[in-house]
């Protein structure tokens, strides 16, 4: 899964993100999701969430082991 359809997103689970300021070198940083902040159902550059360390991404990836 590609983190951009929200219904595929839950509090709680672990996802891939790139957070804005690696977004030009496109580094992924993997941790669990604290709240959605998009509220569409599709967006084409990932959903974008808030970490439970507070950063902010866009999900890049929903790691296959990890899918609920």
């Amino acid at each position: 899964m590609n983190g951009q359809n929200r219904e595929d997103i839950q509090i709680g689970m672990e996802v891939e993100v790139v957070l804005k300021d690696d977004q030009a070198t496109g580094v992924l940083t993997r941790e669990i999701v604290a709240e959605i902040l998009t509220n569409s159902d599709f967006h084409p550059h990932g959903i974008k969430v808030r970490l439970e360390s507070g950063q902010v991404g866009r999900v890049q990836n929903i790691p296959t082991f990890l899918r609920m």
